[in-house]
C-alpha cells in the first residue's frame, strides 16, 4: 500500500474502475507541474475519459502495465475521492436503483394518470425518458 493516490490510463474508457479526476472537482494536484508534464507526455487531458484516479487503498487495482503516476491529494480530496468509489458509492447507486425500481413498478399506472388528465404522449415521453411505444402501450393502442 502506498500514501499516495494514483492517477492512470486505462486502454478502454467503458471499464468501471476508479474515478475521472474531472468528476471529484477542483484537485491541486491536477495543476502541478509534474501532472500537467505527465498528461502531455501520455498524450492525453485532465478531461479525457480514460484518464481515472484511485484512493491509495485501491491502489492495487490498478491493471498492471497501465501509465500511472501517484499523486499526493489533501484530506478533504482524498475523501471526494473515496466518496466517487469503494463501498459507500456503490450501496448509494444500489439504492438510487431500488428506488427506481420502486418507481418503474408503478410506471404504467403513473402514465396512465398523466393520460387520463390530459398529457399529452409526446410530453410524457419528454419528461420521462420512456419509449414512445411504451407511452403508447399505457395508453391503450
Amino acid at each position: 500500500m502506498t500514501d499516495d493516490a494514483y492517477l492512470f490510463l486505462l486502454d478502454d474508457a467503458a471499464v468501471r474502475l476508479g474515478v475521472p479526476p474531472a468528476a471529484v472537482g477542483d484537485l491541486a494536484c491536477m495543476e502541478t507541474p509534474a501532472v500537467r508534464a505527465w498528461l502531455d507526455a501520455q498524450g492525453t487531458t485532465a478531461t479525457a475519459p480514460e484518464l481515472r484516479l484511485l484512493p491509495p487503498e485501491e491502489t492495487g487495482s490498478v491493471p498492471e502495465g497501465a501509465e500511472r503516476l501517484p499523486v499526493p491529494l489533501s484530506d478533504e480530496e482524498l475523501s471526494r475521492v473515496r466518496g466517487r468509489t469503494g463501498p459507500e458509492a456503490i450501496a448509494r447507486v444500489e439504492e438510487q436503483l431500488l428506488s427506481y425500481r420502486d418507481i418503474a413498478d408503478g410506471r404504467d399506472e403513473l402514465i396512465g394518470r398523466a393520460l387520463a388528465a390530459g398529457v399529452a404522449p409526446h410530453r410524457i415521453v419528454e419528461l420521462t425518458g420512456e419509449d414512445p411505444a411504451t407511452v403508447t402501450a399505457a395508453a391503450g393502442g
